[in-house]
């Protein structure tokens, strides 16, 4: 490990050394880690746009909710993991269903 680099982080058991200020994206990819394991629709996570946008970065960090890898600061000690377990089922998500106005209901304005 270069302990000039600062501090470190941890994929699953791999210790990844980063620069102050340095998002976890960046130390993940300096380090040549590339694949961020399970994603949303059958995809692997990567590190894609660097602004956040296109969600395809998510990581979970210290267990907790996924974040934004390209976005978010690297800090000394984070335990990071796939935003999604491998065996994870992600289901499709589905269109709202259409709600109706019953025809007996009338458009009552103020003025009513």
């Amino acid at each position: 490990m270069d302990t000039a680099l600062g501090s470190t982080l941890y994929w699953d058991t791999v210790a990844i050394p980063f620069r102050p200020g340095e998002t976890i994206a960046a130390a993940l990819q300096r380090h040549g880690l590339t694949d961020l394991g399970a994603s949303v629709g059958g995809l692997r996570g990567r590190y894609f746009c660097g602004i956040g946008t296109c969600q395809a970065c998510l990581v979970s960090v210290n267990g907790a909710s996924p974040v934004e890898a390209c976005l978010t600061p690297a800090q000394n000690g984070m335990q990071l993991a796939p935003a999604l377990l491998p065996d994870a089922v992600v289901m499709p998500m589905s269109p709202p269903a259409a709600r109706s106005v019953p025809s007996d209901v009338s458009n009552q304005g103020a003025n009513a």
